[in-house]
């Protein structure tokens, strides 16, 4: 290291942002995920052996990622180099690999690389790396905010322990708050600052489970607040609030948030709960969700989920699609929740999704059975003498409309496909559908007993 180099590392280490000049250097000192580095867990034990192999660290913003990769440099006796993806690119993976190619050649020595934001980088850049990883040249931690599945290549993660770092508790960041305003070394105490108890917790609660977010708030407010009379800067309910503002949804239109988001919201529809469903529409919009998207998501849920238990409800699915197009935002939000709120409340019925999944089941197994003839089109020249709709018996012309002609081909006759559920109105077709036919297949099994005694 010469004099510059001295001057600039001193220099960040006083003039660093708050959250990075708290961050942990032990793993002691690490808040919070402890399901992943609690003292039986095999990355805690890996990292104290000094034996880490290749690992992917994968969570929301703030939730100590880079911490993580920090205390591994820390501990480990390899020479740990770091890039991140959304400034580097191969030329600076070519120079770590040489780097580590002679380190390891001379002294013996084994590299970690640590690339953050691993996601940014392309399918060839990943690709570039996969065989000095797989013959141990460097060992690899990337850290993304992505959902490795699907950013990262199979072949790194077959070779990689995938780590999934959780949201901080309210109780963690709380603690990070504290020894941010107190702590004389690395945090703001030098200032002497104080901040008031339910300051602390509103700014805990309002930070979401990222600890960056926090910890800014903190600095933000002890560099901006003018002293009172008794000398002391302090952090008010007032001053926490003004510094944290908007509470962020972590939320990414293209990622696995959401995903997360939009699976709860069907699965709150689909499980008759209008508060959760609205609550994780509010979600979506607050992120900038596009309302169409919703709404077509309320359509698939009304005839997936609800049907012809409540024929209203896809009538209802449609047209909020349809206003969502023409009206827009912020209006749409009103009919996006109507909508939403109707198809939770609605009869639930899967009849659609179980009668098509049977259905194309059976023609995949039989192909294409013959249609009787009888119901063949009639009408195109010498269709009659080749017996082309020949006996078909027209349902108009019968009491109630039915004429009880098979229509299935023959070799599925008395196949039932769809079977009308006991909810809504569903419970109305079933009737009707017995009383009409005479089939006990559509008669409740208590009903059939009834009329057998």
């Amino acid at each position: 290291m010469d004099l510059f180099d001295y001057m600039r590392e001193t220099s960040r280490e006083t003039e660093s942002p708050l959250a990075a000049r708290l961050r942990p250097t032990k793993l002691e000192e690490v808040v919070g995920q402890q399901h992943i580095i609690g003292r039986d867990k095999l990355l805690y034990r890996a990292i104290k052996a000094d034996k880490i192999s290749s690992l992917i660290f994968y969570g929301p913003p703030g939730t100590g990622k880079t911490t993580l990769a920090k205390v591994i440099a820390g501990t480990t006796r390899s020479q740990f180099q770091q890039i991140n993806a959304t400034v580097a690119g191969k030329k600076d993976m070519e120079q770590v690999v040489k780097e580590a190619q002679d380190r390891q050649g001379m002294y013996g020595q084994k590299t970690i690389l640590f690339i953050d934001e691993i996601h940014r980088f392309n399918k060839s850049q990943q690709d570039y790396l996969l065989p000095y990883v797989e013959n141990g040249t460097v060992t690899l931690i990337g850290a993304t905010t992505e959902n490795p599945y699907f950013e990262v290549n199979g072949a790194l993660l077959s070779r990689s322990m995938i780590f999934e770092l959780k949201p901080l508790e309210t109780a963690d960041i709380l603690e990070l708050i504290r020894r941010a305003v107190y702590d004389t070394d690395r945090g703001m105490g030098a200032y002497d600052a104080v901040i008031d108890e339910d300051a602390a917790e509103f700014l805990a609660e309002m930070a979401g489970g990222d600890a960056r977010r926090a910890l800014n708030a903190v600095e933000l407010g002890v560099m901006t607040t003018p002293r009172s009379a008794d000398g002391k800067i302090h952090l008010t309910m007032d001053v926490v609030r003004e510094c944290i503002q908007k509470r962020t949804a972590r939320y990414d239109k293209k990622g696995d948030n959401h995903y997360d988001t939009i699976s709860a919201f069907i699965k709150s529809m689909r499980g008759s709960d209008p508060d959760a469903a609205v609550y994780y529409l509010a979600r979506m919009i607050e992120a900038g969700e596009d309302p169409v998207f919703i709404a077509r998501r309320i359509m698939i849920c009304a005839a997936e989920d609800v049907g012809n238990a409540d024929p209203n409800a896809i009538v209802v699915a449609v047209n909020c699609s349809l206003a969502c197009e023409r009206i827009g935002m912020p209006e749409s939000q009103i009919i996006l929740a109507q909508a939403a709120e109707y198809v939770a409340t609605a009869p639930k019925s899967n009849t659609a999704v179980e009668s098509i999944a049977a259905a194309r089941n059976t023609v995949q197994q039989t192909g294409s059975l013959p249609i009787p003839g009888y119901l063949q089109d009639a009408h195109y020249k010498g269709a009659p003498e080749l017996g082309r709709g020949l006996g078909y018996q027209y349902a108009h012309m019968y009491e109630d409309h039915y004429a009880g002609q098979p229509l299935l081909p023959e070799q599925l006759r008395g196949t039932k496909f769809y079977q009308p559920s006991e909810n809504g109105y569903e419970k109305k077709i079933r009737e009707h559908m017995a009383s009409l036919t005479g089939d006990d297949k559509y008669i409740r099994p208590e009903q059939l007993l009834k009329r057998e005694q």
